[in-house]
C-alpha cells in the first residue's frame, strides 16, 4: 500500500522559531490521526540546547492524553528520533515503541549535524539499532543530503549506497532518503533509486523530499513509478533542517494526498480525509504564526 509517513510534529516543528506547547503538539497529533495517518513522528530525544523545539518529547510520550490516543488508535505507530544510546535510553524510559536513527551521505553534513564522521555515526547507529531491535522496537533510518549537500554540492549515488549498505546490514527495515535542500530532479531521483533498488527491494526505502524549488511532487511521482510506496510528508509543509541553510519547506502532506488520489484506480493507496488534513494544516499555521508552504492550503476555503 502507498502510504504517507507524517513528519510534521517532529521534523516539521524542529526548525520553527516558535516552540509549541505539549498540548499544541498533541492537538496536531490527534488531528493527524483523525485524518487517517498511522505513522507519525512525535518528537526527538535530542540535546535540547541544539533543538529546543523538541525539549518536551518525554512529556508527550508520558502524558495521559497521549496514552489515550494510543488506546484509541491501536493501529498507529508513534515514532521518535534518537541520536545515540542516551537518546534510546530516554525513549525506552518514556515507553516509546518506534525509533529512528539519522545520518547523512556527506562528511561535512554529518560533521555539522551530529559532530562525527560518517563511519563513526554508523558505528553509533549500529549499537542503537541492535539494542532497539532486541527490545522489539520498530526501527527506521534516515539519510540526509542524498542528492545535493549544502556544503559539498551534488552527491553521487554511490556515496548514498555506501551509507545505505551498512544500514541494510543492520537490518533496519526502512530507510528514508532525504532531499534535504530540495534540489533533487526526477532524472537524478531515478538514477539514485535504480542503483539502490539493486541492493534491496523497494519496500526497504521511503522518500523524503523538500519542496524548496517546487520539485517535490515530481520527484515523488517518479519514485512511485519505480515502486516506492512510502512518502514522508509534513502537514502544511512545516519545517526544514536546522543544519541545512535554505532547506525550508518539507513537502506538504495534503499536497502529496492530492497526487496520490490519481493512483487510486490502479494502486492500493492509504485512505485519508483531505478536509481534515487541511483543517490541521490551518491549525499548524496558526500555532507557528506564519504562512505555511502548502499549495493546497492556499486554496482551501477559496471555493
Amino acid at each position: 500500500m502507498i502510504r504517507i509517513f507524517e513528519v510534521g510534529p517532529r521534523d516539521g516543528l524542529q526548525n520553527e522559531q516558535r516552540t509549541l506547547t505539549v498540548d499544541q503538539r498533541l492537538d496536531l497529533i490527534e488531528d493527524l490521526l483523525g485524518a487517517g495517518l498511522r505513522d507519525i513522528e512525535v518528537g526527538a530525544f535530542v540535546r535540547t540546547d541544539r533543538i529546543p523545539q523538541m525539549a518536551d518529547t518525554d512529556k508527550i510520550f508520558m502524558s495521559p492524553r497521549f496514552h489515550g490516543l494510543q488506546q484509541r488508535y491501536p493501529d498507529a505507530t508513534f515514532w521518535a528520533l534518537v541520536p545515540n544510546d542516551r537518546g534510546l535510553d530516554r525513549a525506552l524510559e518514556c515507553g516509546a515503541r518506534a525509533i529512528a536513527v539519522f545520518g547523512g551521505a556527506t562528511e561535512t553534513f554529518v560533521e555539522k549535524n551530529i559532530g562525527m564522521s560518517i563511519a563513526d555515526s554508523l558505528r553509533v547507529f549500529s549499537g542503537v539499532v541492535q539494542k532497539a531491535l532486541q527490545a522489539k522496537l520498530a526501527v527506521r533510518g534516515y539519510i540526509s543530503v542524498c542528492w545535493v549537500c549544502p556544503y559539498e554540492g551534488d552527491v553521487k549515488p554511490e556515496a548514498v549506497l555506501a551509507v545505505v549498505q551498512p544500514m541494510l546490514e543492520m537490518l533496519i527495515p526502512e530507510i528514508s532518503l532525504g532531499d534535504t535542500v530540495g534540489k533533487a530532479h526526477p532524472v537524478r531521483t531515478e538514477a539514485l533509486l535504480t542503483l539502490l533498488l539493486k541492493a534491496a527491494p523497494a519496500n526497504r526505502f521511503a522518500v523524503h523530499f523538500h519542496d524548496t524549488y517546487g520539485m517535490a511532487l515530481a520527484n515523488i511521482d517518479r519514485s512511485l513509478k519505480l515502486g516506492i510506496e512510502t512518502v514522508d510528508a509534513s502537514v502544511g509543509g512545516l519545517g526544514g533542517c536546522p543544519y541545512a541553510p535554505g532547506a525550508s519547506g518539507n513537502v506538504a502532506t495534503e499536497d502529496v494526498c492530492t497526487l496520490l488520489d490519481g493512483y487510486r484506480e490502479t494502486k492500493n493507496v492509504q485512505s485519508l480525509d483531505l478536509v481534515r488534513l487541511l483543517q490541521t494544516a490551518q491549525k499548524a499555521q496558526e500555532f507557528v504564526g506564519h504562512p505555511l508552504f502548502s499549495r493546497r492550503l492556499r486554496t482551501f476555503g477559496s471555493g
